[in-house]
């Protein structure tokens, strides 16, 4: 598998970018000891540190084109500035993201780079960090409670990598062991975004009849359907929205679309 992306390197580096810099508008201007709903183990401060983190680690790695990977413990100033001053969280995740941007782009996609999937590469990276940081902005704007929008090509973006994630081998392993009550025939969902600009395939169809999760992008009946606005059905694939939410409409085996969102807690 190639965990594939449909933006381009310096896309996904300058989305990067963005997404960074709205996450740090929330971390200035918010309660930074307010506890993020989606993640209830975690203030708003403990989010951007995981973050901030992220960032540093992702740009070690990528920097230094590591064949292993790396401990974050080691990784230069990774758990951030002591205390809890806004600014100085804010400045250590603005020199995070340009420091981790700066290694992508001097590195390219195609360089090698350890991964924790068979995609080794810092393309894999600079994708992977772009809906990282796109789903934890998702969490820090739940917190404070100010809106939150991706624009259309990064969400179904976001929403096709989630999808490829759980074929890769080792969820596809997991599944095989943990989700035998989810296999089946018929077993099939159907995500449909109902905003998508024309020219954009925002329909997806998982297949859970077989031994692994599969997905192909069309338009097709299933035993389960959750339509609604792009960011809307990305955030509750993520688990950021609930299914029942009255921003998401779900048709058919309720159920099963329940039964997948638990079993699938890997982002």
């Amino acid at each position: 598998m190639t965990l594939q992306g449909s933006l381009t390197h310096e896309e996904y580096c300058a989305r990067i970018l963005d997404e960074a810099a709205r996450l740090r508008e929330i971390v200035r201007t918010a309660d930074l000891s307010a506890t993020v709903p989606t993640c209830p183990d975690w203030t708003l401060a403990d989010l951007a540190r995981h973050v901030g983190g992220a960032h540093r680690w992702v740009g070690t790695l990528v920097a230094t084109r590591a064949a292993e990977n790396v401990d974050p413990a080691d990784v230069p100033e990774g758990a951030g500035p002591e205390g809890a001053d806004p600014a100085a969280l804010d400045a250590w995740l603005a020199a995070g993201a340009e420091r981790m941007v700066a290694a992508l782009r001097e590195a390219g996609p195609d360089t090698e780079v350890w991964s924790w999937t068979p995609a080794r590469s810092a393309g894999f990276w600079a994708r992977r960090m772009t809906h990282e940081t796109v789903i934890h902005r998702a969490d820090a704007a739940l917190t404070a409670g100010v809106p939150f929008e991706v624009p259309a090509p990064v969400a179904a973006d976001c929403l096709e990598e989630w999808l490829q994630i759980g074929e890769l081998p080792v969820v596809a392993a997991r599944f095989a062991e943990r989700g035998a009550d989810l296999r089946g025939p018929g077993r099939t969902i159907h995500v449909h975004a109902t905003d998508a600009p024309p020219g954009l395939t925002a329909e997806w169809l998982l297949d859970l009849t077989g031994e692994a999760p599969t997905h192909r992008r069309t338009h097709e009946k299933a035993a389960v359907a959750l339509r609604g606005p792009l960011t809307d059905v990305l955030q509750v694939l993520y688990r950021r929205l609930p299914a029942d939410s009255d921003r998401v409409e779900v048709l058919g085996e309720t159920a099963l679309l329940d039964r997948w969102l638990a079993y699938a807690s890997f982002g």
